[in-house]
């Protein structure tokens, strides 16, 4: 009898999912932005694909991500469940606002994905091209209003690198920083700005329904017949990107499992279908090889951000 009873324990308990871990997800950003979109959606994935019975997200906005890193970094420690969203724009903020907390303090998993930004305007606008954009830019910078997301950022560096291309001061770019993409975009939508940019998935649904009108994309293929920045005539290629990374301290046991649930749910069929969804490029980097990107995109971005005037 005992060994009958024992065995129906053990096959209950094995009918019973084996979570790996319950996960609290950072987006260090405003609700509606890119960084809370990608949070979300792996909150999604990883219950949908039962690799995590449980998951969290939490929202510290400010500075391009670089309160929330360093309220992470101080008060996760050592803590295997908790993570947080980053990426290309973190990067930048953390140079341009001298963080004292870099991604050195943090545990990077692995690289994401990957997305265009895209330059729109309102609908009403006298603005119908990136031709007439371009004009307006060289005929007096600051005129010229951009809305994006924080300074430092994938968004800002766009602009900057825009105005660079066609013969204008990066410097004199007047771009104004939002803490999250629901802000500039009613930003754009008010009239407030002159041009907004953001990652396509921010803007998205309001060009589609006819309230914004996209100029050009940033990254390498047009997307819904919206042309690239190159087919424009202006010769530039940015692809902003997001990682997910864990806390400091943790073992490398710890950062193995991690990385081993990450890696699960960016092969599921659920995480794909989000990516085609949200029109996100799969770029899933992890291990060393993510390491050495990761270094070499921060030295690349200080060129760029000391091209701009943004970082001394």
């Amino acid at each position: 009898m005992n060994k009958l009873l024992l065995a129906a324990l053990v096959s209950g308990a094995m009918a019973v999912p084996a979570f790996a871990a319950d996960y609290t997800i950072m987006a260090p950003a405003a609700p509606g932005g890119g960084w809370d979109q990608t949070a979300r959606s792996i909150q999604e994935a990883l219950t949908a694909e039962g690799i995590s019975g449980n998951v969290q997200v939490t929202n510290v906005p400010g500075a391009g991500g670089t309160i929330g890193l360093a309220q992470f970094a101080t008060q996760e420690s050592g803590n295997a469940n908790a993570l947080i969203v980053g990426g290309y724009v973190m990067v930048g903020a953390i140079l341009t606002n001298a963080s004292p907390v870099t991604l050195d303090n943090i545990t990077p998993i692995a690289r994401l994905i990957g997305e265009s930004d895209v330059i729109v305007v309102p609908a009403n606008s006298e603005l119908q091209s990136m031709d007439d954009l371009v004009a307006k830019l060289k005929a007096d910078p600051g005129s010229v209003s951009w809305a994006g997301g924080s300074a430092g950022g994938v968004d800002h560096i766009i602009a900057g690198l825009v105005a660079k291309a066609v013969g204008v001061d990066p410097t004199k770019v007047n771009y104004i920083a939002y803490s999250g993409g629901g802000e500039a975009l009613a930003a754009v939508l008010g009239g407030q700005v002159t041009v907004g940019i953001s990652g396509y998935g921010e803007f998205e649904s309001q060009i589609a329904a006819g309230e914004l009108r996209a100029l050009a994309m940033s990254g390498e293929n047009q997307m819904d017949g919206i042309p690239t920045l190159s087919e424009t005539g202006v010769d530039v290629t940015v692809e902003n990107w997001r990682m997910i990374a864990a806390a400091p301290d943790i073992t490398d046991e710890q950062k193995a499992a991690i990385t081993a649930d990450i890696k699960k749910m960016a092969e599921s069929a659920t995480w794909k279908s989000i990516l085609e969804t949200k029109g996100w490029v799969d770029m899933y980097l992890d291990g060393d090889a993510f390491d050495t990107q990761l270094a070499a995109d921060i030295e690349s971005t200080t060129t760029v951000l000391k091209d701009i005037g943004l970082v001394q």
